[in-house]
């Protein structure tokens, strides 16, 4: 039989105080009741019988007198089936999409299991997003882990729906009905998520997609359980239904500034620009929740997206994300600025996973010896933009023009493309090897002998 407490110590924003509690355990959901509403709550915080609880809803209705507090004896969980496909719910796992409540074939612990390293298999297969910037130079493997570093006015919210529209498990792949994704976005504008939805309907792929929508207005501390529930989702439908799941987690800077502010309320000694000391143990217990384990068919794959503040990259939230992470796709405002989308600076940006899921097995022979060359060749022509903003273009030798030339071209039809335009692998390629014939043949030193003499022609 539960025990009804009556009567709050203290309410602070979206916290709350009781004391006098028994048997109560973190992580543990509280009902809250008052004027006959229910509120739901998570306890955040215990010191002998007085626990620090979290509300899900505002607040602004509570009183210390008459609310009724009843502890579940269960952490938060999640409905779970297939029936999670094409469906749209709140930060909390709730559908608001008026469909009605999911019908579970299991309820699940949205904070996880850890995964015993033991268990992991190496990730190998490539997922095509249709990007050349990515699928070229910086390829997501299934079960990796990679984020997208944007900042404030940056086409993050465009990218992040075209790879949404266009993942698929690659060109040849037997088994790509089996390709699902979880889209998770916390604290949004309303606009945004319409947008994400309209997006989702026109192209057809809302089928194939489960949305977690947590808004602007929606309370904060809902953005600190959002992530949690989406990859809760995704490790079921990846683990137990065998399919390969691409999780889109846009965007973890509003899941850090949530946790700062939560963090303050509870008097909390900051750490770096404010945020708790914990941040990179938080941001760990989301990322590592991607990967693929021995014995199930399935795959999670995560690209978290977040903003970086005055984009800097060495702000704790980047920061702390590419120690965790396995690389990372930089955009970057100097080529938003040229008018080039997607605007992605390929040279901070990489794959650390991109060399063993590539090549003749997977892509094609000549994939990694491209992928170098184009990214030695697009060095190059920082050094020469540089030279020439000193002695003037005019001055440089033929071969730097050359390398000028190569440049422009790269970042207009290679890193550049259309709003819908989904490149195959071999058209990235092809394309990367026309590039390169702008260059005189002696400066392709990245490319093994065979494959240049192999593929060089097929261009002339």
């Amino acid at each position: 039989m539960s025990i009804e407490y009556l009567g709050l110590s203290e309410i602070n924003g979206p916290l709350i105080a009781i004391e006098g509690l028994q048997n109560a355990f973190y992580d543990e959901i509280v009902e809250f009741r008052t004027d006959g509403k229910k509120k739901l709550g998570r306890i955040v915080e215990i010191n002998e019988d007085k626990a620090m609880i979290q509300v899900f809803e505002s607040t602004a209705e509570m009183s210390l007198l008459n609310t009724r507090t009843t502890l579940t004896g269960r952490p938060m969980e999640i409905a779970l089936s297939e029936d999670l496909l094409g469906r749209t719910f709140n930060g909390i796992g709730q559908p608001i999409d008026g469909l009605g409540p999911v019908r579970p074939e299991v309820m699940r612990d949205v904070n996880g299991q850890p995964m015993n390293p033991c268990s992991r298999e190496y990730p190998r297969n490539y997922i095509r997003t249709g990007i050349s910037a990515i699928d070229g130079l910086t390829t997501l493997i299934r079960g990796q882990k990679l984020p997208i570093f944007s900042g404030n006015g940056l086409p993050h919210d465009e990218l992040a729906a075209q790879i949404v529209e266009q993942a698929s498990l690659g060109d040849d792949a037997e088994d790509s009905g089996q390709f699902a994704v979880v889209f998770a976005a916390m604290g949004v504008k309303y606009d945004v998520a319409e947008y994400f939805k309209r997006r989702f309907e026109e192209c057809g792929a809302s089928s194939h997609v489960v949305m977690f929508l947590n808004l602007s207005n929606d309370p904060v501390v809902e953005r600190l359980i959002t992530p949690k529930v989406a990859l809760t989702a995704a490790e079921y439908l990846a683990f137990e239904k065998n399919m390969h799941i691409l999780v889109i987690l846009t965007d973890m800077t509003s899941f850090a500034e949530a946790m700062r502010e939560v963090s303050s309320l509870k008097g909390e000694i900051p750490s770096r620009k404010g945020y708790p000391g914990y941040l990179y143990s938080e941001f760990a217990a989301l990322y590592e929740r991607a990967g693929i384990v021995k014995g199930a068919s399935g795959s999670v794959t995560q690209i978290p997206i977040l903003t970086m503040p005055n984009d800097d990259i060495t702000h704790p939230i980047p920061d702390l994300t590419g120690y965790i992470t396995e690389g990372q796709i930089v955009l970057e405002r100097a080529l938003h600025q040229k008018n080039i989308y997607p605007p992605i600076n390929v040279l901070p940006s990489l794959s650390r996973l991109m060399k063993d899921g590539i090549g003749a097995k997977y892509t094609r022979e000549d994939h990694q010896d491209v992928a170098n060359q184009l990214f030695s060749s697009y060095a190059r022509v920082g050094e020469a933009r540089d030279l020439a903003s000193v002695i003037g273009e005019d001055e440089l030798s033929p071969i730097d023009k050359k390398y000028l030339q190569f440049g422009t071209a790269f970042e207009r039809e290679f890193v550049g493309q259309g709003a819908n335009e989904n490149r195959t692998i071999a058209e990235t390629l092809d394309i990367g090897w026309r590039l390169l014939h702008i260059l005189p043949r002696e400066e392709l030193d990245r490319i093994d002998t065979k494959i240049l003499e192999k593929y060089w022609d097929k261009e002339d």
